[in-house]
């Protein structure tokens, strides 16, 4: 009794194994021309022999061959049939041949008990995905980053160089290069390994002489600077050893400073405040920021991927510090305009001590349209869930009338359960490639 229904499990099994199998001939996989090339070199190189064996099996002087080679060639058989039989047999090896290799070869490179195809499959789909370029900075830029990822690898992600805090203000007054911390951040966040080597990126030295306060990402990047003799050039190569999706590019490769004027909180007198990290840590309200030199040009590989874009992201990121500095860069928002790409602006969660106190949602608006132009961007992402502790002086960044009634607005929860005071990078991915997708049509 139990035979038969053993068979049944054995033949539902093997049914199921080669439906999984054939998935490997699914659209948008890249397989099937090189299974065609194969099978079509295979034919050519069976034409050859045959050639070969049929000049032999002419020209035979040993006539006790002959008859052999008949019978082996299935003479007695209509041609037809033959054809249907070693053509068959053929095409059944090639397959079996190819599907065991493939097996043998893709088996280590499974994680979690995933099968191969499906990473395969969406490797494929990300690869062909829209081109998104996002401005930004800091924490907020990595968590959009993070999520992106998920739904392509064409992704440009568009940095400051004007920060001067830290290990990279350490490294830029110390050494001449361009501050890579928040190139550092972006790359790990799209690093194809986020589990150990990105970590190792961004791990920060606590003591040592000379290390104490460096990341080691930091220090790889301006040893690279060294090494290839660019900037740009160790970014790229950075991007290379972290197997990154897409690229992280410098707004300029001026050395810049981010200037500001600020009320003085005390005398309430404007004064004029250099460089990024004073001009946050200054106890006063910031009216104004530009860059010194005004007139330094954006990166041209920056202003490309901005023209062929689908898609561009202005934010999230400090305001001051991280969106403006990029924006001021002479060229950069004169691009922006004059791609053809859905602009959207997304706005920060949490105020941020020192520097937006007391903003609301269409105050950081009102100040980017102050400082670059009105227009810049299409459509405003807003989050609307105001639940957590933020800590510290934060507030929530609340959606109010004036921004509804000045610009077009998305609200959505976009908020971190874990850190309330962040985006959550697969809650604001998935909404602004449905909201992509509403705008221009499907994605595939």
């Amino acid at each position: 009794m139990n035979k038969p229904r053993n068979a049944d499990n054995w033949a539902r099994r093997l049914l199921k194994r080669f439906r999984q199998d054939f998935k490997w001939l699914a659209p948008g996989m890249g397989y099937k021309r090189w299974l065609v090339l194969t099978i079509i070199g295979s034919m050519l190189l069976g034409l050859g022999a045959a050639v070969l064996v049929l000049e032999f099996y002419r020209t035979a002087m040993n006539k006790a061959i002959v008859p052999i080679l008949a019978v082996l060639s299935l003479r007695f058989l209509d041609r037809p049939i033959r054809f249907l039989l070693f053509g068959g047999l053929g095409m059944a090896m090639i397959l079996i041949g190819i599907w065991g290799a493939n097996r043998s070869l893709l088996r280590p490179f499974e994680r979690s008990g995933k099968p191969i195809w499906d990473t395969l499959k969406n490797y494929r789909q990300r690869e062909k995905g829209i081109k998104v370029v996002v401005i930004g900075g800091g924490h907020g830029l990595a968590a959009l980053l993070r999520g992106l990822k998920e739904y392509t690898h064409n992704i440009t992600a568009i940095v400051t160089v004007a920060d001067d805090g830290g290990s990279s203000g350490e490294l830029r007054r110390d050494l001449g290069v361009l501050p890579p911390g928040d190139v550092r951040n972006c790359l790990s966040a799209l690093s194809s390994d986020e589990a150990l080597l990105s970590q190792v990126f961004q791990y920060r030295f606590t003591s040592g002489a000379g290390l104490e306060g460096h990341s080691l990402g930091n220090l790889f990047i301006t040893a690279l600077s060294e090494i290839t003799g660019s900037f740009e050039e160790a970014v790229a190569e950075s991007g290379r050893v972290l197997a990154i999706y897409g690229q992280v590019l410098p707004s300029t490769l001026s050395n810049v400073q981010l200037v500001g004027q600020v009320r003085d909180e005390a005398t309430r007198e404007i004064v004029e405040v250099w460089g990024e990290a004073e001009l946050t840590s200054y106890p006063g309200k910031i009216l104004k920021v530009w860059l010194d030199p005004p007139e330094a040009p954006t990166y041209p590989p920056t202003i490309s991927a901005i023209l062929n874009a689908d898609l561009i992201l202005i934010g999230p990121g400090s305001l001051y510090t991280s969106l403006l500095p990029n924006l001021l860069v002479k060229g950069l928002s004169d691009a922006i305009l004059a791609s053809r790409a859905e602009t959207f602006y997304i706005c920060n969660i949490a105020t941020e001590m020192g520097e937006t106190d007391g903003f609301s949602a269409a105050d950081h608006a009102r100040e980017i349209d102050r400082h670059i132009c009105k227009n810049l961007f299409s459509l405003a992402i807003c989050n609307r869930n105001y639940h957590g502790d933020l800590g510290g002086k934060a507030q929530w960044v609340k959606l109010d009338d004036e921004m509804r009634q000045n610009y077009r607005v998305y609200e959505a929860d976009l908020v971190d359960d874990l850190y309330p005071w962040r985006h959550s990078s697969r809650k604001l991915a998935r909404v602004i490639m449905n909201l992509f997708e509403e705008r221009t049509g499907p994605l595939n």
